[in-house]
């Protein structure tokens, strides 16, 4: 068929760009060439780039070639030239296939008693223009090159559904959901997706979706090309293994989960309460020296991915999981570190918490929350009473270590990080108060509460930050 007329010029494709800062950094650098769209060696084991239709003929007349295939809008400027073992020029076109017509222009009237045969380029050099691009634009220039092939019109608003972003897990693309939603699309199925593949330069597809709200954090992901969804990641020297249809994977949380396997942790015995594939449970095993982790996981299929990371990464004789509702769990005066890994709020599990420190010496709480800091809203922690409103007063500028029950207070000054906002300083001050008054009634004895750190982990939404705060829980001595 003839090729449709381009309305968009490969060229001007303005699909670059679309990247979040540290998007390309983060995820696509992980492809060895964040910012060329030339073929790595990465994309080259992962996928080779497709083939492409070429027009052959003899030197002396490549630059009348050129020319014609310039100004029917047919030559492909997104690969080079490429001389032939023969001797002959080969001139990239696009399209599936140069239709007879235009076979007929070249060899009669553009370069009479030229050889005029066609051929395909098994392995296509990028051009140096082409080399300068970014990985949006060339999934753009791929993608509007194979979507006009098929004879359908590229248009402004198949452009504006190409993704902004994605991520990338070994040889598996991770697509955002709010990407190839037009109707379009579904007529273009699956080839679309192998065309996809080519362009980054991977062999799986995914398309993820919303967050089920099961408790499970089950990640709605849908697999478009590839036959399983099993893939591995590195992080500071640990392998996670894991299916990205089944479990949640978050890039962002690799300042935490580096935090936490530099923490003095030899000798101590951990009790992580929502242990996932593994993502604070291995830094503590690997690298911080923990003699021991209880790792807690409900999702069964967390738990296949945790079992086989633990193997992995040669910690799995120092790791006990117990499967279930860590609300029900029978440990008890064992834990020196208690990992409260969850968002929005892991508050379900702060009896929990409490009730596997050590009696006798207590322990640190690492406790993660999502925290609100809407510019000029007077915030006030969930959670938190009147009373106290009255006892943490803000601008609060002091943290403080109290014993319950009548005991007195024993208040001492420590600086406050200048990066730490106003609003995770009132909440971390409500959820020590609240934690000394569970502290007492599960044990029976007044505890002491000390706030150690708060840690940015990443902004989670607009005005919604995902924070650790480091609580040390001490038992207080007897009077009398």
């Amino acid at each position: 068929p003839t090729p449709v007329p381009r309305r968009l010029r490969r060229s001007s494709c303005s699909c670059g760009g679309y990247a979040e800062p540290g998007e390309w950094s983060l995820r696509e650098s992980r492809g060895g060439n964040p910012r060329g769209c030339g073929v790595s060696n990465m994309e080259r084991e992962g996928g080779k780039p497709a083939a492409v239709v070429a027009v052959v003929t003899e030197p002396r007349f490549t630059q009348r070639y050129r020319e014609y295939l310039e100004k029917q809008k047919l030559l492909d400027r997104r690969h080079r030239v490429e001389k032939m073992p023969d001797g002959t020029v080969a001139l990239p076109v696009l399209g599936e296939t140069l239709p007879e017509q235009h076979l007929h222009e070249l060899r009669d009237r553009v370069a009479p008693g030229s050889t005029c045969t066609v051929t395909q380029l098994l392995d296509p050099v990028p051009s140096k223009k082409a080399q300068g691009c970014s990985p949006a634009q060339r999934l753009c220039l791929e993608v509007s090159r194979w979507v006009e092939g098929r004879g359908v019109m590229w248009s402004a608003e198949l452009e504006a559904d190409l993704p902004r972003s994605w991520q990338r897990h070994g040889d598996l693309l991770l697509l955002s959901e709010d990407c190839f939603q037009a109707k379009q699309w579904k007529h273009l199925e699956p080839e679309l997706w192998e065309t996809v593949a080519s362009a980054l330069g991977v062999r799986r597809v995914a398309k993820r979706g919303r967050v089920s709200p099961d408790g499970a954090r089950t990640p709605a992901v849908t697999l478009l090309l590839g036959d399983h969804g099993w893939v591995e990641h590195v992080d500071n020297g640990i392998r996670y293994k894991f299916d990205v249809t089944r479990c949640m994977f978050s890039f962002g949380n690799i300042t935490e989960k580096l935090r936490v396997a530099s923490l003095p942790c030899a000798g101590e015995v951990l009790v992580d309460l929502y242990a996932g594939i593994g993502y604070f449970t291995l830094p503590f095993l690997v690298h911080a020296g923990a003699a021991f982790v209880h790792a807690c996981e409900w999702n069964p299929h967390a738990v296949a991915a945790l079992r086989k990371n633990l193997d992995i990464n040669g910690v799995a004789d120092r790791c006990k999981i117990h499967f279930g509702d860590n609300r029900k769990l029978k440990l008890s005066n064992i834990a020196d570190r208690v990992n409260l890994g969850l968002i929005p709020s892991s508050e379900e599990g702060w009896p929990i918490a409490c009730q596997v420190l050590r009696h006798d010496a207590g322990g640190i709480l690492h406790i993660h929350q999502n925290v609100e800091s809407y510019p000029g809203k007077n915030h006030q922690p969930p959670g938190s009473s009147e009373m106290e409103k009255e006892h943490w007063p803000y601008p609060q500028q002091m943290i403080t270590s109290h014993c319950t029950n009548g005991a007195t207070r024993d208040s001492r000054g420590k600086r406050q990080s200048a990066a730490t906002k106003p609003e995770w300083q009132r909440w971390a001050e409500s959820a020590e108060t609240r934690l000394a008054t569970l502290l007492q009634q599960v044990h029976g004895t007044p505890w002491k509460t000390q706030i150690l750190h708060i840690q940015p982990v990443k902004s989670y939404a607009p005005h919604v930050d995902h924070i650790v705060l480091d609580l040390e829980c001490r038992p207080c001595p007897l009077v009398g």
